[in-house]
C-alpha cells in the first residue's frame, strides 16, 4: 500500500523524477514541461526543429534553471524514440515519466477525400509514434525496477467524432486503446498508464479550428464553460498524473474539455 504524508506538496512533488515529453516546442507539452519544472523534475524534450525546442528550453530554463535538455527528435521514428530515452539516461541516469504529446493533423475535411499519405502521416506520429517512445522507456523503468508513468496525450475527438478530422479521430481513438492495453499490461512492473483527451485547447495546432470564427462560435456554443481552454489548463491533470499521488489510478481517460462532451 502506497504510504502518503500529510504534507499534501510531497504527493504532487517530481523532486528527483526525470520526464520525456515529445511534441514539447510550444502549446500543451510545453506548458506541461514547465509545470513539471515547477514540481522539481528533470526534463528532456523533444521536437523536430531544432531552433523551436531549443527556444523551449531557454523559456523554461529562465524560471528553473538547467532542469531541461532539448533533443531533435521525430515523433514518428522509432530510432528517435530510442534517442529520446538514450538522452535521459546519459544526461539524468533514468527515466520516471513519459508525456507523449506530439500529435499531427495533415488533413481537415470529409475522411471521403483523404489520401494514403494522411492516413500514413497521421498513424505514424499519433499512434505508432507514442507506442515506440513508450516502448523505449518501459524497457528502462523495467530495468531500474522503480515504476513509472506514461501520460498519452489524445482527444475529445478519439470519444467521439470531431468534423472534419475523421482521420485524427481514428488515430486518438486508437491512442485511447494503446493506453489501455498497456496499463493492463505494464500494472504488475508498477507502471501507470492513463490518457488526458482535451477539448478544444487554444494553441498552433487547433487554430484551423479557433482562427474561423463560424467553426469557434460552433465549438463555444456546444461547450457549458462557453470558451475554449488554455494550455494551462491542462497542466494540473498531468502533474497528478505524473505524481505519487495517482499510483492507484491506471487505463484512465480523463477529459479537460470544459464539459464539450456532456452536451
Amino acid at each position: 500500500m502506497a504510504q502518503f504524508s500529510t504534507d499534501l506538496s510531497a504527493d504532487f512533488s517530481l523532486e528527483g523524477k526525470v520526464a520525456i515529453i515529445s511534441g514539447a516546442s510550444r502549446g500543451i507539452g510545453r506548458a506541461i514541461a514547465r509545470r513539471y519544472a515547477a514540481a522539481g523534475a528533470r526534463l528532456v524534450i523533444g521536437s523536430r526543429r531544432q531552433e523551436n525546442i531549443e527556444s523551449a528550453a531557454g523559456f523554461i530554463n529562465e524560471a528553473y534553471p538547467g532542469r531541461v535538455y532539448p533533443v531533435v527528435a521525430h515523433a514518428g521514428k522509432r530510432e528517435d524514440a530510442q534517442v529520446l530515452v538514450d538522452a535521459a539516461v546519459a544526461r539524468y541516469g533514468r527515466v520516471d515519466i513519459v508525456v507523449n504529446n506530439a500529435g499531427t493533423n495533415p488533413h481537415f475535411g470529409p475522411i471521403m477525400t483523404s489520401e494514403p499519405s494522411h492516413w500514413d502521416k497521421i498513424l505514424e506520429v499519433n499512434v505508432k509514434g507514442s507506442f515506440w517512445l513508450c516502448q523505449a522507456a518501459v524497457r528502462q523503468m523495467q530495468a531500474q525496477g522503480s515504476g513509472g508513468k506514461i501520460i498519452n496525450m489524445a482527444s475529445v475527438t478519439g470519444l467521439e467524432p470531431g468534423p472534419m478530422m475523421g482521420i485524427y479521430s481514428v488515430s486518438k481513438a486508437a491512442l485511447i486503446m494503446l493506453t489501455k492495453v498497456l496499463a493492463l499490461e505494464l500494472a504488475a512492473d508498477n507502471i501507470q498508464v492513463n490518457v488526458i483527451a482535451p477539448g478544444i485547447i487554444k494553441t498552433r495546432f487547433s487554430r484551423a479550428l479557433w482562427d474561423n470564427p463560424g467553426l469557434r462560435s460552433g465549438i463555444e456554443a456546444k461547450t457549458p464553460a462557453g470558451r475554449l481552454g488554455d494550455p494551462e489548463e491542462v497542466c494540473g491533470l498531468a502533474l497528478y498524473l505524473a505524481s505519487k499521488a495517482s499510483s492507484f489510478a491506471t487505463g484512465g481517460v480523463y477529459t479537460v474539455d470544459g464539459g464539450y462532451l456532456l452536451t
